[in-house]
């Protein structure tokens, strides 16, 4: 105890051990110790020894220090000396005074002792393991041990981590942490977890990561916020930047609304703090983030339209027109704006409706066109105007329309600065940079918009006084000449040549005006055919260019510049090789590609601003075209025209197709939207419909519980009176529909009876016909005495059945006259029985008489072996019979009806009875019957 004592108080006694053998006793004894208490005071002597001997402590004690966290993770106090210890001599944070050797030394060693850490996969897991404990002698230092990891090894760390089991899972918890200075060193760990890594930034935007910054950032006070809010934007930078699947959950949680109020500055902007102003900046660029050009289209139109619609353009436009704002802020805010407006319409309509708090109120275009065009601004603040415009006029052919009208002559006011004239001034200035915004503006507020490339061909400007005025386009020839002529200016002419070539491309009009003044295509040619400078070759491929665009672009209308005289002159003066090679130079220049890269004209200096990112798409475009256009005979060119002529007819009619698919698209937005109020109507209605049938119930619980109130009062009144009170109204609308049921089954009961007569006289008349012939009679006794007497038994038997069969359907008719009487009756015990006994008795008789019948058909056939005339007999004679067979069956099934019509009856009579209707019974219309026969015999 007294050598660790020593050790760090600088006091032992005897010769002093060097740095190396003080640490290897102490990890002797860190490894050998079996008493906890030792073990704590020689990793804290460790720890104190671990900034001055780095090398030594990280090369002897790193084993021992992991194993301390491995075995020792009941005391927290020897874990945060173990952490502490660890996290010195893999940290790179030396002191500033440091040279550069002994930096570069100092990093080396680090990711040297991080190697080693991280060999084993298995001492990240046990970190984060660490990290969950909420001691703060575990939790801070773990946290400063991983982000100076993440810091050293990078890449090898965050691998490790997204394999891990609930890896990021519990570094989000440190957000949650109430102690601040863990929550702040949270954040930082987090930003080095997320740098690079689309993986884990999803996984820490699904851990509701968004919604926790908001809160810190909310809570710390907005852009007046200290360093952690800046942490906070930092992060929210790592998650959103170039990954599309965080940048659409950020806008469809809803987190783009709850930006618009750290943009809320108020007006008094005097106290910008260096802290406020990076604050600030960073969310100008949270917010470019989201609607970035290189991002889908779709994703950011959605994210435009959200933050129109939730106020943040709006604010977004007051920090723009507000004063006293910083310079970097005004720049970055005019960034900001130039690409949420870029490519919306509504958000470029309610752009161009901003005004300037000046007096007059002007146009915020104008405002900022007027800060482009002063050579004493700053050349970021120019540039951002520049783009700014560029954006507003981005797919935005009616903010074309108007930046070009107030150049025509019926639209300029003298007494007002216009978005024209402060174009034309900077185009015509002494100031080559001014010249070259006023060429790439205008130039974009004629992309590919023909009709705008017409217009302009109208303005005329007045050069000097008691000269003629000339037109836009013969001025911007005369400057090119001019400037030309010293080979100096090369920004003016690289800028006003753009201007010319996007002109007249695509419009043959604009063309046929370049090719009028005779001078441009020798003063062309001119500057291509000579051999001059570096500098001057980007020149002469622009001219090459716009060359090669009145080629492609002519229409012949001109005698003496038409295509095949064009190309002519070419040949003599230029050579086709070398106007080819000329043309060529323009994609071959450096700065030319870094153009093509962004939207945004960004530039280390003004000497290198020279190409616009959208001209270099139109000489994408145009160089292999005007390649082929030079190459081709007279010929070629013809069917080329025919087949451009076909083109555009082809383009005409999709061009009416479009306005046909405009149309029916509007009136499918007109049906939806009455759809839409249909269904509104439908709903409300289905809704009053619910509420009434909820009170129809209502009123029916109501009058049940009122019946049977009215039930139980009507008990203690008489028989006859309670049998009538309780025909309510639904059972009397039963009751009727039984009994016309009742009513329609005795018309079918009738109309059976009187088929079954009619069947009786049939079989009558058969019978009589059939066995009463007096000639058959004769010839049958005189052929077969015998057989004929067999016959005539039969024949009796059969009318004495038949007989039985009558008393029977009598016996049933009085049957069934007797139901009928009953009216509604149900049938008694002795009526069902009497029926019952009735049917077997028919059955029986009915089987009797088909035993006769067999007994027949056998004699019948000995009639006819006897003789052939007996044969010719028994053959009608069966015809007969048959027929009385179809007869009887047909019988049968009325008679099977009759029954099923007294079971309906019966049912019927049963349901009345259920119901409390009054039925009579059969004995009872007996009795009644033989009581009115008395009375009449009282009476005679």
């Amino acid at each position: 105890m007294n050598f660790f004592r020593g050790v760090i108080t600088g006091q032992a006694t005897g010769p002093q051990p060097t740095g190396a053998e003080t640490i290897q006793k102490l990890c002797d004894r860190v490894a050998s110790s079996t008493l906890l208490e030792d073990r704590r005071d020689a990793v804290r002597a460790l720890k104190s020894l671990s900034k001055k001997y780095r090398m030594e402590v990280g090369t002897q004690a790193m084993d021992h220090l992991i194993n301390i966290l491995q075995t020792d993770r009941s005391d927290s106090e020897i874990l945060g000396y173990a952490l502490d210890t660890l996290y010195n001599i893999i940290c790179n944070d030396e002191e500033e005074e440091q040279d550069e050797n002994a930096q570069k030394q100092t990093d080396d060693l680090g990711a040297q002792f991080t190697e080693k850490f991280i060999q084993d996969p298995e001492h990240i897991t046990l970190l984060l393991t660490l990290l969950e404990e909420f001691d703060f002698h575990v939790r801070w230092p773990g946290v400063k041990l991983l982000t100076a990891l993440l810091k050293n090894q990078g890449v090898q760390v965050q691998g490790i981590v997204l394999v891990s089991p609930m890896g990021v899972s519990r570094l989000m918890d440190l957000l949650a942490d109430s102690r601040e200075v863990i929550r702040n060193d949270g954040l930082l760990l987090l930003q080095q977890l997320t740098k690079g890594n689309a993986a884990i930034q999803k996984i820490v935007a699904f851990e509701n990561a968004f919604e926790r910054l908001l809160e810190i950032i909310s809570d710390e006070g907005c852009s007046d916020g200290g360093i952690v809010v800046e942490d906070c934007l930092l992060l929210l930078l790592n998650l959103l930047k170039n990954n599309s699947s965080n940048q659409n959950f950020f806008k469809e949680g809803s987190y783009i609304q709850k930006m618009k109020p750290w943009f809320e500055v108020g007006d008094d902007n005097s106290g910008w703090s260096a802290q406020k102003v990076t604050n600030l900046h960073l969310m100008l660029q949270l917010v470019r983030v989201m609607v970035s050009p290189v991002n889908s289209p779709g994703a950011t139109a959605s994210c435009q339209k959200s933050m129109y619609q939730c106020g943040l353009l709006q604010q977004l436009c007051t920090i723009l027109m507000a004063t006293g704002v910083p310079a970097d802020i005004l720049t970055e805010t005019i960034n900001t704006v130039s690409e949420v407006i870029r490519g919306s319409q509504v958000n470029q309509d309610y752009f161009a409706s901003v005004n300037a708090p000046s007096n007059p109120p002007r146009p915020a275009i104008v405002v900022l066109l007027m800060s482009m065009v002063n050579e004493r601004q700053p050349f970021v603040l120019r540039c951002a105007v520049l783009y700014c415009f560029q954006c507003f006029l981005y797919r935005n052919q009616k903010g074309q329309g108007e930046i070009v009208s107030t150049l025509l002559p019926s639209t300029i006011d003298a007494n007002s600065i216009s978005a024209g004239q402060l174009l034309c001034g900077g185009l015509f200035s002494v100031d080559s940079l001014s010249n070259w915004c006023a060429a790439v503006a205008l130039a974009h507020a004629l992309q590919d918009n023909l009709t705008q490339k017409e217009q302009l061909l109208r303005v005329q400007l007045a050069t000097s006084l008691g000269k003629p005025p000339v037109s836009l386009l013969q001025q911007c020839t005369n400057i090119l000449s001019q400037v030309g002529r010293d080979g100096s200016k090369v920004q003016t002419r690289v800028g006003l040549l753009m201007l010319l070539c996007t002109w007249i491309s695509n419009c043959p009009i604009a063309v046929t005006h370049f090719l009028h003044n005779q001078d441009n295509v020798p003063f062309l040619t001119a500057q291509i055919s000579e051999n001059l400078g570096e500098d001057e070759r980007l020149v002469q491929g622009l001219c090459a260019l716009l060359l090669g665009i009145c080629i492609y672009y002519n229409d012949n209308s001109l005698e003496n510049y038409t295509k095949e005289k064009l190309k002519q002159l070419i040949e003599k003066r230029i050579g086709k090789e070398n106007f080819v090679e000329k043309l060529g130079f323009i994609t071959k220049h450096e700065l030319y590609s870094r153009a093509a890269l962004k939207p945004q004209p960004i530039f280390p200096s003004p000497e290198q601003m020279l190409f616009d990112h959208e001209f270099t798409k139109l000489v994408k475009e145009l160089e292999g075209v005007i390649t082929k256009a030079v190459h081709k005979s007279s010929e070629e060119d013809k069917k080329e025209e025919e087949v451009k002529k076909t083109l555009e007819q082809h383009d005409n009619i999709v061009t009416q197709y479009k306005e046909l698919i405009r149309e029916q698209d509007a009136q499918i937005q007109e049906l939806k939207e009455q759809v839409a109020s249909m269904t509104t109507q439908t709903d409300q209605m289905q809704a009053t419909i619910s509420q009434q049938l909820s009170q129809i119930q209502q009123h029916k619980d109501q009058y049940n519980i009122l019946k049977l109130k009215l039930g139980k009062d009507s008990q203690s009144q008489p028989s006859t009176q309670a049998d009538g009170s309780q025909v309510n109204g639904l059972q009397t609308e039963e009751l009727s529909q039984l009994r016309e049921e009742l009513e329609e089954l005795r018309k079918q009961h009738t109309l059976l009876q009187t088929q079954v007569g009619d069947k009786d006289a049939l079989i009558d008349s058969l019978v009589s016909a059939g066995f009463r012939s007096p000639v058959m009679s004769c010839f049958i006794t005189s052929a077969c005495g015998n057989l004929l007497q067999e016959l005539e038994a039969l024949k009796s038997q059969v009318q004495s059945q038949l007989a039985d069969i009558n008393q029977l359907k009598t016996e049933r008719q009085e049957l069934l006259r007797r139901a009928e009487a009953a009216d509604a009756a149900p049938s008694s015990d002795g009526t069902s029985d009497a029926i019952k006994e009735l049917e077997s008795r028919l059955s029986a008789q009915m089987s009797e008489t088909e035993r006769l019948k067999e007994s027949q058909a056998g004699l019948e056939q000995q009639l006819a072996s006897a003789t052939s005339t007996v044969a010719i007999l028994q053959t009608e004679k069966s015809k007969l019979q048959s027929e009385l067979q179809e007869s009887k069956k047909e019988q049968d099934d009325l008679l099977m009806l009759l029954a099923d019509q007294d079971q309906k009856i019966h049912g019927l009579k049963q349901r009345l009875k259920d119901l409390g209707e009054p039925v009579e019974d059969e004995d009872d219309i007996d009795a009644r019957e033989q009581t009115s026969d008395e009375e009449d015999e009282d009476e005679d």
